[in-house]
C-alpha cells in the first residue's frame, strides 16, 4: 500500500487492491484494503517481530495483527504526503508494540504453579521462632558474665568490636576472643542450632 491509501469504508482507492481481486460479498472496502496492506507488508512485519520476540511465533503473529489494527485506527498516518511507502510507519509501530509487550512481561511477576520451587527458603513459623528465642536466652544465661556482655553487645545490639571494647573498657582483641569463645560455648549448649551460630 502506498501513500495516499485510505482505509475508510466505501472509498476504493485505485491501485490499492491487486487488479482482479474479486470483492467478496459482505466485506467492506476497508477490509480489502487492510488485507492488501497485510499482503504487501505482512512478511517484513512478521520477520521483524519474530526477531524482537526471540522467535516466539505466536507473539509475533499477535503483534502483526495489533500493528494492522493500529493502521486501521489511524488511516491519516497511511496517507501522509511526505512518505513514499507506509512500511517505515508500520515497522516503527510494530517495534514499539514489541517493546511495550516486553516491558509488560517484565513488569509482571513470574507465574508459578502450585508446586513449591526446590530453592524456596522455608521460614519458621511464629511458634518455632519463639521456641528458638527461649532456647538461645537459656543458653546465653549459661555463659560467664564477660562472655555474655560481649555477645550481647556485638551480636544482639549490633555494636562494632571497637564500640564494644570502648563500652566494656577492654582491648578490641579481647572482645574478639571473648566473642569467639562465647559462640563456641553456645554451639556446645545448642547442638541443633550449630549452623545458625557461624
Amino acid at each position: 500500500m502506498t501513500a495516499g491509501t485510505s482505509l475508510t469504508p466505501g472509498t476504493l482507492n485505485p491501485g490499492t487492491l491487486n487488479p482482479g481481486t474479486p470483492e467478496t460479498p459482505g466485506t467492506t472496502t476497508a477490509e480489502h484494503e487492510l488485507a492488501a496492506l497485510q499482503r504487501e507488508h505482512g512478511g517484513p512485519l512478521f520477520a521483524l517481530l519474530l526477531r524482537l520476540c526471540d522467535g516466539d511465533r505466536q507473539r509475533a503473529e499477535d503483534l502483526v495483527q495489533e500493528t494492522l489494527v493500529r493502521a486501521w485506527q489511524h488511516p491519516e498516518a497511511l496517507h501522509a504526503d511526505g512518505f513514499d511507502s507506509v512500511r517505515p510507519w508500520l515497522l516503527t509501530v510494530a517495534r514499539r508494540l514489541a517493546i511495550d509487550a516486553r516491558r509488560a512481561r517484565r513488569a509482571r511477576p513470574a507465574e508459578i504453579g502450585d508446586e513449591v520451587p526446590e530453592d524456596a527458603r522455608v521460614t519458621a513459623d511464629h511458634a518455632e521462632r519463639s521456641t528458638a528465642m527461649l532456647d538461645v536466652r537459656q543458653a546465653v544465661k549459661t555463659l560467664t558474665p564477660e562472655h555474655r556482655d560481649v555477645l550481647i553487645l556485638v551480636y544482639f545490639r549490633g555494636a562494632s568490636v571497637t564500640e564494644a571494647a570502648r563500652t566494656l573498657g577492654i582491648p578490641p582483641g579481647t572482645v574478639k576472643s571473648r566473642a569467639y569463645y562465647a559462640l563456641r560455648a553456645l554451639r556446645r549448649v545448642l547442638p541443633g542450632y550449630a549452623a545458625d551460630l557461624r
